[in-house]
């Protein structure tokens, strides 16, 4: 009589599974590891042997009582097609768990991508930025040649100046 009747109660279960995450992510490990043996040519030549194993002791008669058959071929092999079936039914569920895992990865692995590249696209623009910054910079600054220049025609300047002087001086 703890529960509140007030308020709705929560969906019921029939089966209620309590398992961690890490049980489940052991069971979609196990399951994947049974996928990718079901997809295989080692599982299909095991199950190519079962199968014609399978019919040869059930097709060749041993005695004339035939006890030692458990699949009669009169009844198409009704146990064969059972099992096959069987394992069919196991097989597609597993398969398609493993692909929804494998999504999931591949989904997490192209988000990690995509960051990658926006901070790849950050970087390269900010290096771009400071390379047209030192351009910038290397623009404003005074070359060798420009200095030298400057400083010839300073120099020739002086040079005029003395000119004058010693002109008005010997014109005086």
């Amino acid at each position: 009589m703890a529960e509140r009747l007030d308020r709705p109660k929560g969906e019921r279960k029939l089966f209620k599974p309590r398992r961690s995450s890490q049980e489940s992510d052991r069971f979609g490990r196990v399951s994947e590891g049974i996928a990718r043996f079901l997809g295989t040519p080692r599982f299909l030549v095991y199950l190519t042997g079962f199968v014609v194993v399978w019919l040869v002791w059930n097709s060749i008669p041993f005695t004339a009582e035939n006890h030692l058959r458990f699949d009669s071929p009169k009844l198409y092999f009704t146990a064969l097609t059972l099992i096959l079936s069987l394992q069919a039914s196991y097989a597609a569920p597993l398969i398609l768990l493993a692909q929804n895992r494998q999504d999931d990865r591949d989904r997490v692995s192209a988000e990690q991508d995509r960051q990658r590249a926006e901070r790849s696209l950050a970087d390269t623009a900010y290096l771009a930025r400071e390379v047209a910054a030192l351009r910038q910079a290397l623009g404003e600054t005074a070359t060798r040649d420009f200095v030298r220049s400057e400083l010839r025609s300073l120099l020739e300047e002086l040079k005029d100046m003395d000119r004058e002087r010693e002109d008005e001086v010997s014109g005086e």
